[in-house]
């Protein structure tokens, strides 16, 4: 087996900031390219919203997706260009997509397209259906479903990501994560709630489901250069028609990120770099994998941290 094999993670909403991809954008031709096909696919102003908010606007799904994904992208164009290269690819939540392109699974044209589609249908499902999303830090994925059994159906509340062996993502509808608030800290757990405009993976956006396939079966899918672990499996696939099913079903189904590095680690990756804003991944990575592991972790949003990231590859 080839040691320390590398796996790029690319974050998903909550990894947002106003300023992100700036260093990027003020620096490099190419880079402002891909700024402006994700403005001319979107239609929307991605360039401002990023470098000026508000963070209000910036965290409506329907401009959050292809901002976020156009600033991955972004960073993954510059990591590439460094000549890192990845054994692995894996993306949290709407970082799939930045992994998907990644992999060559889809063109940058396609996955910028892709997001701009599944964001106006998350907002729309968001409008029709409001809620939000609560993470819940200390107990596990089962002290967090024994919680969630003790409402009905309608209370609508499901495990959205399961992150790390104690922080479990919960969505549903605002009254009943505030009443599963109260249960948790009854239960001594801490719940936090999220900056994000909708009930992501949980049967309050399924309706965007029927919707989102029709636009991707109209998508060129294919096979994967490099493997990727997808979220709804925790596993590859390399066939692209059940690609498209598995990206489908993403939608509304559970994150299995704890699974998902716990399966790198076991493939032999000893380096993660997470590329795009902010270092959430990075940090459930650290509670994942222990330190006597040998892990290396670096984080890429900026020339100086790409710069960081290539001394600490270089030392290898």
């Amino acid at each position: 087996m080839q040691e320390n094999k590398i796996a790029v993670l690319f974050p998903g909403q909550g990894s947002q900031f106003i300023g992100m991809g700036r260093e990027f954008l003020e620096a490099d031709k190419e880079a402002q390219a891909l700024m402006d096909m994700a403005e001319s696919i979107s239609s929307a102003p991605l360039r401002k919203l990023c470098s000026k908010g508000p963070m209000e606007e910036l965290t409506k799904a329907v401009y959050l997706q292809p901002a976020l994904t156009v600033v991955n992208l972004i960073c993954w164009q510059a990591v590439r260009k460094a000549g890192i290269q990845a054994d692995y690819f894996a993306g949290h939540s709407l970082g799939e997509y930045s992994a998907l392109c990644g992999a060559g699974i889809l063109t940058v044209e396609d996955t910028l397209k892709l997001v701009s589609e599944r964001g106006s249908l998350s907002e729309r499902e968001g409008q029709k259906n409001p809620g939000g999303m609560q993470a819940i830090l200390g107990m596990t994925l089962d002290d967090v479903e024994e919680i969630l059994t003790s409402f009905p159906e309608n209370a609508m509340v499901t495990v959205a990501n399961h992150n790390t062996e104690t922080q479990i993502v919960i969505s549903g509808y605002h009254e009943t994560l505030a009443k599963v608030d109260a249960i948790v800290s009854e239960k001594g757990g801490k719940a936090i709630t999220l900056n994000v405009s909708v009930a992501n993976h949980s049967p309050l956006v399924a309706g965007a489901i029927p919707d989102f396939e029709k636009i991707m079966a109209e998508t060129s899918f294919a096979p994967p250069e490099k493997p990727v672990l997808f979220n709804v499996t925790a596993a590859e696939e390399a066939d692209p028609t059940a690609i498209r099913s598995i990206m489908g079903r993403q939608i509304a189904s559970r994150v299995r990120w704890f699974e998902i590095i716990n399966s790198l680690k076991s493939k032999g990756v000893k380096t993660f770099v997470e590329v795009g804003p902010k270092k959430v991944l990075t940090g459930l990575t650290k509670k994942i994998v222990p330190k006597s592991s040998g892990r290396k972790l670096f984080h890429v949003d900026s020339p100086e941290t790409l710069a960081k990231c290539l001394e600490g590859l270089g030392a290898d």
